[in-house]
């Protein structure tokens, strides 16, 4: 009786094993939905590395992969317009595996939500007003030490170097340059004054979410400087971000740039996120054998940090800060720190000490009041040579809105205020006829409205005025009117905007070759506010063609009409760079088309091009604008090998013929520069645990400007130039052309091919 109750207890559990095995075996399925900031994803293709096994999502962004075996999958999930992306899948038991999946937006997804325009959230497609926007992903495909140099890639923005010594710079979009440029950090007018030539270094880039960019006058918003364009940079979320993120890079020039991002929680009702950005440059190279520095070294340090509270009713609350210092000089192979200022080695040494504060409050109250306010100040202390220039810059900004939706209108209301002193050892600061010092103050309180008008479920009307009391040029107006028409299933919009533009100068903060030494300051009379209007047409496409191929079409024509525009003249007298309001007109006038394919194989191609001619009439002459290219063309194409977790990045730019400054009718250098481009190449691998590794190549084809770029590079201090009686250079044997010492002749960098490898880390 015994053995048989044994063998009776082994049968029971062989069966009972018998049984679980193969109920472990059995297929079963993995169940789940992908969604992409809140919405259904249709018809993204699933599928399980390795096998043959996979389906697509329906309508409501579900699906089901049935008769999978239990084990360990990768499911890999793509879709048209998104980021491809894989996640583990572990399938046990006889339960079926459920997973969620929320698929980021390709580099340029046309569904974007932007705030740019409007100066409140809305999907891009719904914008009246046309909007690009370029997402973190786009920059890393062509990684850069600072946001300056990123928007190389960007079509009809183009950074444009100022100097040949210092590599000082602007960014210009659609030719106009660029005092004519506003930037905003998060909404607010961080960057101008001083920081246009000097400020658009030191961002993190880790910290960067987005950059949306308007072309065209925005100052019914905006206000002054929102002339031809404006860039608005956009930082993370604390809450959103990720827990670390570390990007190094590194060139065989021993450039180093280092961007570190940590996100923290300041007790229950606050997120903190922290950045440093690091650049060191401290290799004097000289390629090009004219004795000066081809790249301006540099050491860099910025500190940015953001803290956004958590409020009742999601009501918004944050604030941010930044510290910016930089060191850099450039000029002659020997000159050093204690040259700085003589007259026997040439050298220009730029220190820039910048702090900023900025921040949002939503008013705890039923109506949508929001209160954004930035400060911010500026030290400079320069040397041009043996000229040296010391200012500085505060600027303080208050801006109080009211939004209010009201049946088929969508009202802003808004108050702004905006205090500026600035102050200089230039006669741009001392009284004429005291000689005192004499800071320039400038008060400018303004207020606008916006009604943006739904005629019907695919057209709107947005019309808007501001106006502005310049304490120095009395009233302001500047209206727009934006109309934009949509298809039913908003693939395809029309719109059509017509705006002013207005722009209060001052040359020695925005203009740097009024500093470099070399030229002399003149000014005709008393400049006026610059004016302008402009006309744009847009037409956005999107097309899903087969499921598997995605192409978006941006195109637009614009025109703008500028008087009272304020143009340095380099040409009449070498020495001189003579200021004044233009005595006629100007005109900026193009089209501009940018393209995106995105296979869901993971190829993904953006390309455009920008045909513009800038011309300035005077006395019934018409001539084209000074380093203003007539064509410009960008791509940037890429592919994931999802299975090896590499992906190849190609990106370029080609840039037409510019004019260039001349010294007089006997400079022998081109007159105009030559079809020109930069192009790139990147690898990256993506490793375990978070890391990743990047390198290539920077401008395959080595491209450089001619040696002669800078004039007399051998006598900077003009000690063997002969000058006339009333100042004009004389040409003698040693100086037949009669040129001056003159660096503004520049165009493009003189950095070469380079090798470049870098590291990130990234914990969520």
């Amino acid at each position: 009786m015994i053995h048989l109750s044994l063998i009776s207890r082994y049968l029971a559990l062989l069966i009972f094993a018998l049984i679980h095995h193969v109920s472990l075996g059995q297929p079963q399925s993995i169940i789940g939905s992908v969604m992409s900031a809140g919405e259904p994803v249709s018809f993204a293709s699933i599928g399980l590395q390795g096998t043959a096994i996979g389906t697509t999502t329906g309508a409501d962004g579900s699906f089901e992969i049935r008769n999978v075996s239990p084990e360990k999958y990768l499911l890999v999930v793509s879709s048209v317009g998104f980021v491809t992306q894989t996640k583990k899948v572990i399938v046990v038991g006889d339960t079926a595996a459920r997973v969620s999946i929320d698929l980021k937006a390709a580099v340029s997804a046309l569904d974007e939500v932007v705030i740019t325009a409007t100066m409140k959230e809305v999907s891009r497609m719904e914008s009246p007003v046309p909007v690009e926007v370029y997402s973190d992903l786009f920059f890393k495909s062509n990684p850069a030490p600072s946001v300056f140099e990123s928007l190389q890639n960007v079509n009809g923005v183009r950074p444009q170097l100022n100097c040949n010594v210092c590599n000082t710079g602007d960014i210009h979009i659609n030719g106009l340059e660029g005092p004519y440029t506003m930037v905003l950090l998060d909404g607010m007018p961080i960057v101008s004054g001083l920081s246009t030539v000097y400020g658009l270094t030191g961002i993190p880039q880790s910290l960067v979410q987005r950059i949306e960019i308007v072309k065209g006058p925005a100052s019914t918003l905006y206000g002054s400087e929102a002339v031809g364009g404006l860039i608005n940079i956009i930082t993370k979320m604390p809450e959103s971000a990720p827990l670390v993120a570390v990007d190094i890079f590194t060139t065989d020039w021993q450039e180093i740039n280092t961007d570190l991002a940590v996100k923290a929680k300041l007790g229950e009702n606050a997120d903190a996120l922290f950045g440093i950005n690091y650049f060191n440059y401290q290799n004097p190279i000289d390629r090009n054998g004219d004795g000066f520095t081809d790249l301006t070294l540099q050491n860099r340090i910025s500190f940015f940090n953001k803290i956004s509270f958590h409020r009742r009713d999601n009501k918004l609350a944050s604030i941010a800060a930044r510290y910016v210092y930089e060191d850099r000089w450039g000029g002659q192979m020997h000159w050093t720190k204690k040259d700085r200022g003589g007259r026997e080695v040439y050298g220009e040494s730029i220190y820039t000490n910048r702090w900023e504060l900025f921040g949002t409050y939503q008013l705890p109250i039923s109506e949508n009041f929001q209160f954004q306010f930035s400060t911010n100040g500026h030290n400079q202390n320069s040397v041009y040579g043996s000229t040296i220039y010391i200012a500085d810059q505060y600027i303080g900004f208050g801006q109080l809105t009211w939004n209010k939706p009201m049946n088929k209108h969508d009202i802003l209301l808004g108050l702004t205020y905006r205090y500026t002193f600035y102050d200089d050892n230039t006669p741009a600061t001392s009284n004429p006829i005291t000689t005192n010092n004499q800071p320039s103050q400038i008060h400018l309180p303004g207020a606008f409205v916006q009604d943006e008008i739904s005629l019907s479920a695919n057209q709107k009307l947005l019309l808007g005025l501001r106006y502005d009391h310049n304490s120095l040029h009395g009233n302001i107006l500047t209206p727009r009117v934006n109309y934009k028409w949509s298809t039913h299933d908003k693939m395809t919009a029309l719109r059509v905007s017509i705006g002013n533009g207005y722009r209060v100068a001052n040359v020695f903060t925005e203009d740097h070759a009024s500093l470099t030494g070399a030229r002399q300051v003149v000014f005709k009379d008393a400049l006026l506010p610059e004016t302008s209007w402009n006309a744009n047409i847009n037409v956005v496409k999107k097309t899903y063609t087969l499921k598997d191929l995605y192409i978006g079409l941006d195109a637009s024509a614009f025109y703008t009409y500028f008087t009272n525009r304020i143009l340095p003249d380099y040409e009449s007298d070498p020495n001189l760079i003579t200021y004044s309001n233009l005595d006629g007109f100007s005109v900026s006038k193009g089209i501009s088309v940018n393209t995106d394919f995105s296979w869901v194989n993971g190829l993904k191609l953006l390309a455009g091009i920008t045909v513009m001619d800038v011309s300035v009439t005077e006395n019934n002459i018409t001539r084209k604008q000074l380093l203003t290219e007539s064509f410009q063309g960008v791509w940037s194409l890429g592919y994931t090998f999802n299975t090896a977790k590499l992906t190849i990045d190609y990106t370029g730019n080609l840039y037409g013929p510019m004019r260039l400054p001349l010294l007089g009718l006997l400079d022998d250098r081109e007159a105009f520069s030559p079809w020109w481009s930069i192009q790139n190449i990147q690898i990256t691998k993506k490793l375990p645990k978070g890391f990743e590794v990047y390198g290539g190549l920077k401008n395959l084809l080595n491209f450089k400007p001619p040696s002669n770029s800078i004039a007399r590079a051998f006598d900077p201090f003009d000690k063997e130039v002969t000058f006339d009686s009333s100042g004009k250079v004389i040409a003698t044997a040693n100086n037949p052309n009669a040129l001056t010492f003159d660096p503004t002749y520049v165009y493009a960098s003189n950095q070469g091919i380079r090798m470049f490898l870098g590291l990130r880390y990234l914990i969520e």
